[in-house]
């Protein structure tokens, strides 16, 4: 059996070499609070990536190595003032935000990840490869132009997108964030730019918090290409694929973007101590081939995805497989040896009430000004 695709696979040892040191979680470190490991460090990472060589399917992709990057391409998308304070970092170590501590090496690390996400874009939009994933870290999706929250340190897919518009002959890119928490990094880095559809589908006022609302639809000549999808807790693989057929998919066929980027979270699975969502390897494939079939319609499959949450190191390998294998189309056989118990989780199915909030986001989309669901924006 050969792949259907060749799929880039961008990887270094490195990225797993970037330090996040002992966390208390979401509790304030005291003398009561013992400290246990940051919950963005390597382990989920490097399983996936572990998995992929022992079920044989890392010999299947194709091997991409990451760019060097300058200040100019971070500058595409993070202020002088930011990368400043980032820099004064290199080679001793800080805080990015009081969840993200950075190591010895992280700024070198995170500009790697930056150009892990800039060569996977490249190979995908010069037909090197018909699509990419690009596991790295740290993370980028909540890193904004003048500041970060929530692990990331630099906006990875962000400013690989802004090298497609800028160097690669896109004209417009799409961004489908389906992390457990608001894309909100994304978002506001083309929060006014008309080249950039930005949809995050995420647990609703999770984190952070009093972000990612459906009616935050962008600004300026962005109006309209910003769409949030907030779900209610407790979401599963029917509300998410109800979500995709209602809302993202047709989203993405009226906007016909040239590249689409993926910021690929783990962490709306089942089991993810970081999200109250309950998706499976299912909900992956399935997402991943609903993205794939509308990518072959309107930009020859150009599709990037960009490693970003997942905090169960058990289950998150085989989320990843999933994923990949799609991507590929080439089946190894492995799953999760509790995927059956997971299936039978009551309220996979879609909900009346999960569906009725679905619907209501969609109406809205339909009428907003310059959505893409809008009939009139979609005319013009």
């Amino acid at each position: 059996m050969q792949p259907a695709n060749k799929t880039g696979f961008l990887w270094h040892e490195i990225y797993m070499w970037h330090d996040t040191g002992t966390f208390c979680g979401c509790e304030k470190p005291s003398a009561t609070v013992q400290p246990a490991y940051h919950y963005e460090n390597p382990e989920s990472k490097r399983r996936i990536r572990n998995l992929l060589e022992v079920t044989g399917l890392l010999e299947q992709l194709t091997p991409l190595t990451a760019m060097p990057v300058t200040r100019d391409d971070l500058a595409r998308i993070h202020t002088n003032a930011y990368l400043d304070r980032i820099e004064s970092m290199r080679g001793i170590g800080g805080y990015a935000d009081p969840e993200t501590p950075l190591g010895i090496a992280s700024v070198d690390i995170a500009e790697k990840a930056v150009g892990g996400a800039i060569a996977a874009t490249k190979a995908v939009m010069q037909g090197e490869v018909d699509n990419a994933y690009a596991l790295m870290r740290p993370p980028g999706h909540h890193a904004e132009p003048d500041n970060t929250t929530g692990f990331c340190v630099f906006a990875n897919a962000a400013i690989a997108g802004a090298y497609a518009l800028e160097h690669l002959g896109a004209k417009r890119v799409a961004y489908i964030d389906w992390d457990v928490h608001h894309g909100n990094g994304t978002e506001s880095c083309f929060i006014d730019n008309p080249n950039a559809l930005t949809i995050s589908i995420h647990q609703a006022d999770w984190f952070p918090r009093n972000r990612g609302h459906f009616d935050d639809i962008g600004t300026g000549d962005g109006v309209g290409k910003n769409m949030n999808i907030p779900l209610m807790p407790g979401c599963g693989h029917g509300a998410y694929l109800y979500a995709f057929e209602q809302i993202i998919i047709p989203a993405l066929d009226a906007y016909q973007p040239d590249l689409i980027f993926v910021p690929c979270g783990f962490d709306a699975s089942i089991e993810d101590p970081l999200g109250r969502m309950m998706l499976t390897e299912d909900s992956y494939r399935e997402m991943t081939a609903m993205l794939m079939q509308v990518a072959d319609k309107v930009c020859n499959g150009r599709l990037v995805f960009t490693h970003e949450g997942g905090y169960n190191p058990f289950t998150t390998p085989f989320l990843g497989l999933a994923v990949i294998e799609t991507l590929c189309g080439y089946k190894t056989g492995a799953q999760s040896p509790n995927l059956e118990m997971r299936r039978d989780v009551g309220y996979q199915a879609l909900q009346s009430y999960q569906k009725a909030l679905i619907d209501e986001i969609r109406d809205f989309f339909q009428q907003a000004q310059g959505c893409p669901l809008n009939p009139a924006a979609a005319a013009q």
